[in-house]
């Protein structure tokens, strides 16, 4: 099995490296690139239809994948791969409309848009990648009717591409931060996997690595200086995907594995806790507004990596930081999943970064900074506010 994974992600890694100069030369030749504005951190107009090739690279990981015999069980069933074939599709269709339109004029409606992802979440659902088991800490696991079981699926592709595009805001933050949360889930899945908790032709940990590859395959071109960025196509595209997956893995079964402890057995969680970085930016940022009593849709610069650019971080910089912080949170998690150990350890450690991010980046401390030194702000901070849904954005990366 471990040599059709390889397969499968050096072949998916390939044509997202192939595709995207492709598409970037597609774009300069028609004029599709998005100009600098003051949302947005790049000073030169840039292509932002990389979604375009990270979609190639899904398609074919996936065709090949079908062809080898370790992926049989899981292509046994045409529905589920076919619906993640089509959610894709519609998600990054969408998004491709919105950073076209971008070009010349203002992107689609938030409403538009959410249309459209509700639109992949149900064509999720419909085809079987849907959340059957819900498992909620400290209560238990839930057996969802099919109608709050579509709802909920719906709702976590939601949740899940607008936190993607809300920290898609600096080069190569989001493409980093989605492969360290795709490796990481992806390494959990084999794991539920060779100890039986998932049930045989399980398509979690195969969509995990396919966005692993995409990723990684796409940041060499959109790592500071970004010569293409991935734009609303690429960002809703891994939301989806990795709500594809963490769904798959995690609202599949009600299997428990005796030795292990909280987390082991609350996969849904796991997603939130390796997505840290884009969920508690988005969490901060309706309360936010919510305490300024300012509409969802309006714009602030004052998102994670907004405020570490303020701090004197450059754009590499504060992607590594929050790259680091990411994977910090993906090992606390992995380590008792792999060792059955350690389990008390993981919401002390959490929490205990938690407290550590609010107290550095929190408003407050970095006004009590600046009365303190006198510098202000510090390095320029541009950035687009990246807000997905929440608000239309200027550019992504």
């Amino acid at each position: 099995m471990a040599w059709a994974y390889a397969v499968v992600f050096v072949v998916t890694f390939a044509t997202t490296a192939l595709l995207t100069p492709f598409v970037r030369r597609l774009a300069v030749r028609r004029g599709a690139l998005v100009p600098p504005s003051d949302r947005a951190v790049h000073e030169r107009p840039l292509p932002n239809i990389g979604g375009v090739a990270m979609l190639g690279g899904v398609l074919v990981g996936m065709a090949v994948a079908m062809a080898l015999p370790p992926f049989t069980d899981v292509f046994a069933s045409t529905s589920l791969p076919l619906g993640v074939v089509v959610a894709a599709l519609v998600i990054c269709g969408t998004g491709l409309i919105d950073d076209v339109r971008k070009v010349h004029r203002e992107g689609v409606s938030a409403p538009a848009k959410l249309a459209g992802m509700v639109l992949a979440g149900s064509a999720l659902s419909l085809a079987g990648v849907s959340t059957i088991f819900f498992r909620v800490p400290f209560f238990g696991i839930f057996s969802l009717t099919p109608d709050l079981s579509t709802f909920v699926t719906v709702v976590w592709v939601v949740g899940m591409a607008n936190a993607i595009n809300l920290i898609d805001g600096l080069d190569g933050l989001a493409a980093g931060i989605t492969a360290i949360a795709a490796g990481s889930f992806f390494l959990y899945g084999v794991r539920l996997d060779h100890v039986g908790v998932l049930a045989e032709g399980n398509i979690g940990p195969l969509l995990a690595l396919i966005t692993l590859a995409i990723c990684l395959a796409f940041l060499p071109y959109n790592f500071h200086p970004s010569k293409i960025i991935m734009g609303d196509s690429g960002a809703l595209l891994l939301g989806l995907l990795m709500a594809a997956s963490t769904i798959s893995v995690g609202g599949s079964t009600d299997t428990e594995f005796s030795g292990q402890s909280f987390f082991f057995f609350a996969p849904l969680f796991i997603p939130l806790v390796i997505l840290g970085v884009p969920i508690i930016d988005t969490v901060f940022a309706i309360v936010r507004r919510a305490t300024r009593r300012a509409g969802l849709a309006t714009a602030d610069k004052e998102h994670l990596h907004h405020r570490l650019m303020r701090l004197g971080h450059g754009q590499r910089r504060s992607v590594l930081i929050l790259w680091a912080w990411t994977a910090l949170l993906s090992g606390i998690v992995l380590y008792p999943t792999y060792t059955g150990r350690g389990d008390a350890v993981v919401p002390l450690g959490i929490a205990g970064l938690g407290l550590l991010l609010y107290t550095v980046f929190h408003p407050g401390a970095r006004q009590a900074r600046q009365n303190g030194d006198g510098n202000g702000n510090g390095t320029r901070g541009g950035g687009n506010d990246g807000d997905a849904t929440l608000a239309p954005v200027e550019a992504h990366h």
